[in-house]
């Protein structure tokens, strides 16, 4: 992804926010004109229809901030899961022969320098996924010769009990980690955001034709509101890519690294 997510976000609800704008004038001109037929009450007989449009836009929001917020949470622990399944690892390393250990923790060092950059650059597709690539090979170059190692006739029984399972598990969360990225909900979702928006905007504007003069406090702050929600939502929903990122929380493999020298 060339052009950075928080611009294409910021864009998006820029656009939102003028499209909310204009629908909030539509729909003024539309109740003018609906009074210049017909005086009388505006409202009368649409109240149920105002409801279920506001009260679904309201749901989607819920359901959309909740998850995206909850995702991002998800995201961030799994790295501190990742840090400590390769921190055991590492550990049990110690339960090898002597003259297997340091060709192991070299491989691990090597392994973590990668895995701790392998998602900061998410824009370079291509150069994530050859570390994805790089990272799977380490992978089955430590099971390969820790497997070796336990194999061997003074290695006690217990080890490969106690090591092969925290590879494992150092294993599986790399594949944890890939689905979790790639983990949203679906477009349409996204897409009833802005279009809910949009009409709940030209109702807001039909409401307000009964007054002589614009709101533009209420028609700002109505459109404002509803375009900063979306465009944290998008934000959190690729926390790699905006402003709301998760990278700090790399911190810990990088500990983790510079504990192994």
């Amino acid at each position: 992804m060339d052009l950075n997510l928080a611009w294409v976000a910021f864009l998006l609800a820029a656009s939102l926010f003028f499209g909310m704008l204009l629908c909030i004038e539509v729909g003024r001109r539309l109740g003018i004109a609906r009074l210049a037929r017909e005086p009388g009450d505006l409202t009368k007989g649409i109240g149920a229809a105002e409801a279920a449009v506001f009260g679904l836009l309201g749901l989607i929001i819920a359901f959309t901030f909740s998850g995206a917020g909850s995702r991002f949470e998800d995201r961030r622990h799994l790295i501190t899961e990742e840090a400590n399944a390769i921190g055991t690892a590492y550990l049990r390393v110690n339960l090898l022969p002597s003259d297997a250990q340091p060709e192991m923790r070299e491989l691990f060092r090597r392994y973590l320098d990668l895995r701790s950059t392998i998602y900061q650059d998410a824009r370079g597709v291509a150069a994530t996924k050859a570390k994805l690539a790089e990272s799977a090979a380490l992978q089955g170059e430590i099971w390969t010769k820790a497997l070796a190692a336990c194999q061997r006739p003074e290695t006690a029984g217990h080890v490969a009990l106690l090591l092969l399972p925290a590879l494992n598990a150092m294993i599986d969360i790399t594949t944890t980690r890939a689905m979790a990225t790639q983990n949203h909900p679906p477009l349409v979702v996204f897409l009833l955001l802005p279009v809910l928006s949009l009409i709940g905007s030209l109702l807001v504007g039909y409401d307000m034709s009964v007054q002589k003069r614009r709101s533009w406090l209420h028609m700002t702050a109505f459109a404002a509101i509803m375009s900063i929600m979306v465009y944290v939502i998008i934000d959190l929903e690729f926390p790699r890519l905006g402003l709301v990122r998760v990278d700090a929380a790399d911190q810990v493999l990088i500990d983790l690294h510079k504990s192994m020298q």
